[in-house]
Parts: structure tokens; C-alpha cells; sequence
């Protein structure tokens, strides 16, 4: 067990913000996370979060996943204070952090997403790791499961993965994950690339179109420059930013407000306060 006073960081938050699919709050009262074939559960009171873990994987895996060691505190400092509407998503999602993520992981996840909702993308996700990923074991001996490898998802047949309940993306999932099995397209290329190159080098790989790779830019690559624009970010902006997105203003931040924006945009309509943390 590790515990760790954080500043700008709710983990229930994070687990609704839209760019994770495998955590979740479990019966036992914890949020349960998957992630680099780890298991980990957290709890939260407060400012204090309570990491069921050594020290030792805290600091292996969970201080870098979660970005604990980023200063969100100048971050937010860089909101324009003339910029009422983001000031506002940012004091409601004030917990959020962008996740360093598995980068094969979102290529998959944001694949999968296309055309889709939150719940039926972790549906999908957890059966394809049922079906094709590692099974493991918590501490607790129940099991768990890694996410597949490229090799693994290369296999099934397009059918095979469309019984996954991935539909028409069974045949882009198959398709990339062949072209990165079998090396003709590089994933440990793209961490060196600047951000407009490695988005444009996504652009190449199967179904992945321009809000798919800034997704898998932001969340799997950790570029911070990188903003998805779905229906909840274009509902945002044409409300909020008729004249353009101060790009040139937010620049190495604008993901991050990204963030804030989409989670505010998915709050309920009558509720107006932040929600409360654990």
C-alpha cells in the first residue's frame, strides 16, 4: 500500500473522462485499473489517494500512467482569465489528468470508438481481452486480462472479430493489427516523431482518420498540442469560440483543455456544480 497527497487529480474523474476504457469502481469500493498488463486499485479521500501497490510499481508504473510527475498547477495557470467558458470546465474537471497510455492500446481503443458510445467501447474492449489477451491473476486470485498483442489480434478472421461486437471496425482492427505485426508499419518509431508527424504517419494505418490519430497523439503518445474535435467538441466551440480556438494562446496545452472542455460537455444539463471526489 503507497499513499500520496496529489493536487488536480480525482480518479473518478479520470475514470468518466472519456479517454480510458479499462477502469472502472469494483464491489470492493476501489477503482480497479488494467494497464500494461498490471492491476492496480486505488482509492481516493480527498487530496490523498491510497495506491494498492508497492512502492517499487508505484514508481514503475502508476507515477508515469497517471502523470503524477506533470505540474498541472502551471498548466492551468496559462487559461487565458478572459476565457469564461473554459475557466469554468477546468474548476468542474479540475481532477483530470491526460493518461500516459499503452500507445498500441488506443490505436485499437480509438478505433473502436468510431461511431460508438463509452459503454459499448468497454464492452468491446473487454471481450476482445477476454477472447485474445494474456489471462492474470490479482492479488486477490481473480483473473484479469492483458490487452492483446498486435500478433494475437492479427489472427482471428474478420468474422471472428466482429462477433467481438466491433461491427464494420472488425476489418480495420484486423488490417492494422497485420500491418504492425508484421513490421511493415513501425510503432516504436512514432515516441521520436513531433507531434504532426507521428499524427500524419496514424494517417496512413487503416480506418484511422484525423480525429482517431489526435485521439491516439494525445492518449497514447502524450502529445499535449494534439485536440480531438468530436460532435462534443464542435458543439464547444461553436457555442463558446465562434472566432477559432486560441490555439497560438494554449499552445503544448490545448489537449489538456480539450479535456476539460469534453468532460463539461458531458455533464448532466441541470447540474451545475463540480462533482465531488471521493
Amino acid at each position: 500500500m503507497f499513499k500520496l497527497k496529489v493536487e488536480h487529480f480525482d480518479i473518478e474523474q479520470i475514470c468518466h473522462s472519456g479517454q480510458c476504457f479499462r477502469i472502472k469502481e469494483n464491489t470492493r469500493g476501489y477503482f480497479e485499473v488494467i494497464a500494461f498488463g498490471q492491476y492496480l486499485e486505488l482509492k481516493q479521500e480527498g487530496d490523498i489517494v491510497t495506491f494498492l501497490c508497492s512502492e517499487e510499481d508505484f514508481y514503475t508504473y502508476w507515477n508515469w500512467y497517471f502523470s503524477l510527475d506533470e505540474d498541472y498547477d502551471e498548466i492551468v495557470k496559462q487559461i487565458d482569465h478572459n476565457d469564461q467558458y473554459m475557466l469554468t470546465a477546468m474548476e468542474y474537471g479540475s481532477g483530470i489528468r491526460i493518461l500516459k497510455q499503452d500507445l498500441w492500446e488506443m490505436i485499437i481503443s480509438f478505433l473502436i470508438s468510431q461511431q460508438n458510445n463509452i459503454q459499448r467501447i468497454q464492452k468491446c474492449i473487454q471481450t476482445i481481452c477476454e477472447k485474445y489477451g494474456e489471462k492474470k491473476f490479482n492479488s486477490y486470485g481473480e483473473a484479469y486480462y492483458a490487452f492483446p498483442t498486435p500478433k494475437a489480434l492479427s489472427l482471428p478472421t474478420e468474422q471472428a472479430l466482429r462477433d467481438c461486437n466491433l461491427g464494420y471496425r472488425a476489418k480495420y482492427i484486423q488490417r492494422v493489427s497485420k500491418a504492425i505485426a508484421s513490421g511493415e508499419f513501425s510503432l516504436e518509431t512514432l515516441p521520436s516523431l513531433s507531434y504532426e508527424e507521428a499524427k500524419n504517419e496514424l494517417l496512413k494505418l487503416y480506418g484511422i482518420g484525423i480525429k482517431v490519430s489526435e485521439c491516439i497523439c494525445l492518449y497514447g503518445l502524450h502529445h499535449l498540442d494534439a485536440f480531438p474535435v468530436d460532435t462534443h467538441i464542435k458543439h464547444v466551440l461553436d457555442e463558446n469560440y465562434k472566432d477559432g480556438f486560441p490555439f497560438e494562446r494554449y499552445r503544448g496545452v490545448a489537449g489538456v483543455f480539450q479535456q476539460y472542455a469534453f468532460y463539461y460537455d458531458l455533464k448532466p444539463k441541470n447540474q451545475t456544480n463540480k462533482p465531488s471526489s471521493q
